[in-house]
Order: C-alpha cells, then structure tokens, then sequence
C-alpha cells in the first residue's frame, strides 16, 4: 500500500477489507502523512506493525517531519505539512524521521521504492519514465507509488527484444497473472489520496507463490475523512479532492 496521506478513515476501511484476506507483510510504499487530517493514528498503526512492515518514506514524510523545507510543495501541501510538523506527537515525530530512503530490497526478485527507482522524488508516468526505473534496479517486481494511479508497465525479454507496455489499473477487483521473461513495475494506487476519478481507496495483494496481483478497490466514507480536514483548519480543496478521486 502507499500514500495514506493521514487518511484514517480510507485507511480503517482497508484494514476491514483485507481481515478477510490472507497476508504475510505489510509493504509501504511512502507518504502517510500530509494532506489528511488524522498523522498521528496512522503512525500508530504503522508503527505498531513493528518488524512485519517493510517502509520506505515519501516525500511528504521526509517534509512533514522537519527533514527537508518542502519550498518545493504548492501551497496547499505546505499548509499541510506545516499543520502536521505541528500536530505530531514527539514518539510519531521520530518513527517518521526513521523512514529509510528507498529503494528497499525486500528479496532477490523484489524492491519497493516511493517515487522512481533511481530518485525518490521522481515519478514515474511515462514508458520513458518506467525505462530508466528498470535500468536502475535489477529486480523483476519493483513496486513504486508517488502518483497516486495504479499502474502497471512490462518490460518483456524474448529473442533478443525487449517490449515496454503501460497499463492503467482499474475496477474494484483487478487480478494480474505475471509471464515468464518479464519484469514489473507496480503502482498499487493511494490508499487516502486517490487521483485517478476513482475515490476508492486502493491496496494491492502480490502473491509471489502463484504470480498473481490483486488489486482492490475499496469504498469508505470519505465525506467524513473531508469534514475532518475542514475542521482541523486545513484547506478545503484537500478534502474535495477525496469525493472525486482527483
């Protein structure tokens, strides 16, 4: 999963999907603050994961814990990481501070990272952009988040040639079955911030005995994640933007 973006409640509405779903780790893919209103009940729970979470951090949590200016942010996320710096409790403050830089190897055949492979703030949209992330990690599976749009881009080897193909993610249930000579790079969407029309929050199951990814789509209520945006001061666009998916 990635970009919960102190989301509560998209989040609590992932965590109820996938109790009926069987599950070793948890692979978090950067950005739980920033933007939302409730940082420090998101922290909890991921620090309450302990060892069984592999975390890489995002660019939001490197600026929401005082690592970096966040000049850089439009308006809207500075507010909101200002805000946030502001409001985290000082045992949260430093877990967020801990998040390592990725790429992570969590195996021989896979890597997480938050934006691209080679720069954590880059983002990958494009074949050109997916291209120089898989030039810069060896792995077959590479999952990546920063775009907020579950995606999926092969890079297929057979005879010599190699063949990159882009594919957008959508549905409430989308099942991937992945080939042989291939290599993947993986977007499983926003949990707490969505941006592709789709306000569902996202999550992704890989399962790596059978070679198959399930992405799930899940409704929550996000007026209400909006109206906790709006009273806690923050802009308000923040919370708009989770009725529509944008």
């Amino acid at each position: 999963m990635s970009d919960i973006h102190a989301n509560w409640d998209a989040l609590q509405a992932v965590l109820r999907h996938v109790r009926r779903k069987r599950y070793d780790r948890v692979a978090f893919l950067g950005d739980a603050v920033g933007y939302g209103a409730s940082p420090n009940a998101v922290l909890n729970w991921l620090h309450g994961l302990g060892p069984s979470a592999d975390i890489v951090r995002g660019n939001h949590d490197r600026v929401c814990s005082g690592l970096d200016s966040g000049d850089y942010f439009n308006r809207y996320a500075r507010e909101a990481s200002s805000w946030t710096y502001e409001r985290l409790d000082e045992r949260n403050l430093e877990f967020l501070r801990s998040f390592p830089e990725g790429p992570t190897e969590l195996d021989p055949d896979i890597a997480i990272c938050h934006g691209s492979s080679f720069d954590e703030d880059a983002y990958i949209f494009s074949v050109y952009d997916a291209q120089q992330a898989f030039e810069s990690l060896p792995h077959t599976f590479i999952f990546f988040g920063h775009t907020h749009v579950p995606t999926l881009f092969s890079l297929r080897s057979e005879n010599g040639q190699q063949s990159l193909q882009a594919r957008l993610l959508s549905g409430r249930r989308t099942v991937i079955k992945f080939e042989p000579n291939t290599r993947y790079l993986i977007n499983p969407g926003s949990v707490g911030q969505p941006r592709d029309r789709d306000p569902g929050a996202a999550y992704a199951i890989f399962d790596q005995v059978s070679l198959r990814l399930y992405l799930y789509r899940v409704p929550y209520r996000a007026g209400v994640a909006r109206r906790r945006i709006i009273q806690a001061g923050l802009p308000a666009v923040l919370g708009d933007r989770l009725l529509h998916g944008a």
